[in-house]
């Protein structure tokens, strides 16, 4: 039911999916993210590579996506040393569509540091507010809805390749990075933009990819930006109305002198 200026209305209403999905590897059940299941293959392969568990989308095999009654389970294969590796560390992990590091059992499993992103990329300020103003284009779902993030991926002058949406602003990166992975996309030139404020995690999937830049609509995080000067990621933030704050590596931005 809907207020309106002349009383109320009865419609139907579009009501985004979220449900548990469970990644497992080798039988083993590694994590439990609530997410939109959508994109599933993508969503595995990036949180694969966020998480490290693999070092390029060939080394995973995706065997089986599995709905279930109350949820779905995503069911893949890793080189024997990369499942050894994977032994190790195993956490199970159950995360709320807004949570990007849940689970984890130390400080520094929380903050693994990451080799600085490799890239001579300087983003033109006019590109990044030209990527933003496109990322509504390719929400489809959030035009129906009106309740899922989006992270999209932008070529060096603003031209967006690809854009993924997701309840969780974490799950909508993950999915974005599997497709680039997937794709093979040459991501080291370009961006990433997101329809959210900018956290620890974000900058952390970005830099895991090798990107040189996120830029959000709204803020960022102390941790995020702090992190994001060890790794080399420049953090844009509040990207709206032809606008925009940079908030950690200015030099990845090619500002006017």
């Amino acid at each position: 039911m809907i207020r309106t200026e002349s009383g109320f209305d009865r419609r139907e209403e579009k009501i985004v999916d979220e449900v548990p999905v469970g990644l497992v590897y080798a039988d083993d059940l590694f994590a439990v993210m609530l997410a939109t299941p959508t994109d599933l293959e993508d969503f595995a392969t990036g949180f694969s590579l966020s998480e490290g568990i693999v070092g390029s989308a060939g080394e995973l095999a995706v065997t089986a996506i599995d709905e279930l009654t109350d949820g779905v389970r995503i069911r893949m294969q890793l080189p024997v040393e990369r499942l050894a590796a994977l032994l190790k560390r195993k956490r199970n992990l159950m995360g709320g569509s807004g949570c990007g590091r849940c689970g984890t059992d130390s400080f520094a499993e929380t903050l693994r540091p990451l080799d600085p992103v490799r890239s001579a990329a300087r983003i033109e300020p006019d590109a990044i507010i030209r990527a933003m103003a496109a990322l509504p284009s390719g929400q489809s779902l959030n035009r129906e809805t009106g309740a899922v993030h989006a992270a999209g991926f932008a070529r060096p002058d603003g031209e967006l390749v690809a854009v993924r949406e997701d309840v969780g602003r974490h799950n909508a990166l993950d999915k974005l990075i599997g497709a680039l992975a997937r794709a093979r996309i040459d991501t080291t030139g370009g961006f990433i933009v997101v329809s959210s404020r900018c956290s620890f995690e974000m900058v952390h999937k970005t830099a895991a990819a090798g990107i040189p830049l996120i830029a959000a609509i709204s803020a960022p995080t102390s941790l995020c930006v702090g992190f994001a000067e060890t790794v080399g990621v420049g953090v844009v933030a509040f990207v709206r109305q032809g606008r925009l704050t940079v908030y950690a590596v200015p030099s990845r931005v090619a500002m006017p002198v």
